[in-house]
């Protein structure tokens, strides 16, 4: 577990460090806002193509060999970036950090997929995804004061790859999990594992909440922020800071809830939460109701992603596990790709604040037709299946 959270506390780096640093960036290098964008989507754009091929590798050669090697190349890469002399250097370097970084993120959920069953894996699912909240709630303000002293030294702070890669190489040994030595067809057997609804529900989720956040909390509100009530870049930090913040409280409870729900009703709860905060952020008549209806937006986005890496851990084979997550990886990164052009594109026509109404009527759709899935597949609480083990084993 400290090996995970550890490598999971990095992930925010890639973005959430050097988001707020970006106009200094662009000023050093003399770059147009187009270009400047290429540092963020050069970084993720990888992650949505080579995900299947990480997790190819890694049901393959084993988790370890890939986690060790990816927070290496993480580290290297991006504090490398702060001596590179020309923009398009630093891009083929922001190309190699996103692919160690789908590394990362792939690899430490599908350690926890191994590691723990039940309710306890529901548990430690959300406790990650609380560690990466919180992580980048917290960077954003790092990135932010380091920028200010100079452009690179936001990149600088990767360097912190390099003693969690040391002390993955002592402490982390390779699950006993058979690792699967034949071909690269194997995808099919992840397809035959989720029945298509299922997989409907799980990637298509995994798609939707990013294109949400991303397009709504990251994009939307914080130009309405700025047009509509002259919120400045610290007030427009606290709003976004407020999503994350309530998706770390609502992650934590995963293990909780589990007992209590499907993974499948987590789910559509999440999307409930986050059609409602989206809505009420359409209605919202000051910055102080912007903030609060992120803050039930990010409780929403909190519960949707434990619950799907639970689901897709529970349904898959464990020697096909890592590439069905990759799968899951590789949606999310779309979304998070798309979403910022999706949105600002349909700006100067609908306006933003006409944008958060579609997008709450876009998640309540995504939590009705999730919800309609879900009854179809029959999902039980993992409370339940362990029950159910236990008995078949006792029997």
């Amino acid at each position: 577990m400290r090996v995970v959270f550890a490598s999971t506390l990095l992930a925010p780096l890639g973005v959430a460090l050097i988001t707020p640093g970006l106009p200094v960036i662009q000023e050093r290098f003399a770059l147009t806002d187009a270009e400047t964008s290429l540092v963020i989507s050069s970084y993720f754009v990888t992650g949505i193509l080579f995900s299947p091929l990480i997790g190819l590798l890694e049901d393959r050669i084993g988790r370890r060999r890939v986690l060790i090697p990816s927070l290496v190349g993480f580290s290297l890469a991006g504090a490398a970036i702060a001596f590179t002399p020309s923009y398009s250097i630093a891009l083929v370097l922001r190309v190699i950090q996103g692919t160690a970084a789908a590394g990362i993120f792939i690899t430490t959920v599908t350690l926890i997929g191994d590691t723990f069953a039940g309710v306890q894996r529901s548990a430690v699912l959300g406790a990650n995804t609380a560690v990466l909240s919180a992580g980048a709630a917290v960077f954003p303000l790092v990135g932010g004061a380091l920028a200010t002293s100079s452009w690179n030294a936001p990149f600088l702070l990767y360097l912190l790859g390099l003693p969690v890669a040391l002390f993955a190489a002592l402490a982390l040994t390779e699950p006993s999990v058979e690792h699967v030595t034949h071909g690269f067809g194997s995808f099919r057997e992840v397809i035959r594992a989720l029945s298509a609804r299922e997989a409907t529900l799980l990637y298509g989720s995994a798609f939707m909440i990013e294109l949400l956040l991303f397009g709504a909390v990251v994009t939307a509100i914080p130009f309405l922020l700025d047009s509509a009530f002259a919120v400045g870049p610290v007030g427009i930090g606290v709003v976004v800071t407020a999503a994350l913040v309530a998706s770390t409280v609502a992650a934590s409870q995963s293990g909780r809830l589990v007992k209590h729900l499907s993974d499948d009703a987590i789910i559509v709860l999440g999307f409930a939460f986050a059609s409602v905060g989206l809505v009420a952020a359409w209605l919202a008549n000051s910055p102080t109701s912007v903030g609060l209806a992120s803050f039930v937006f990010g409780a929403g986005w909190g519960l949707v992603l434990p619950a799907i890496d639970d689901d897709v851990s529970e349904f898959v084979p464990v020697e096909f596990r890592a590439e069905a997550l990759s799968l899951r990886n590789s949606t999310t990164f779309l979304g998070r790709t798309l979403a910022p052009v999706l949105f600002a594109s349909l700006a100067p026509f609908w306006g933003y604040q006409s944008l958060l109404l579609a997008a709450g009527v876009l998640g309540f759709a995504s939590g009705l037709g999730g919800w309609l899935l879900s009854r179809r597949t029959g999902g039980i609480t993992d409370a339940e299946g362990l029950d159910s083990l236990e008995a078949s084993r006792r029997g």
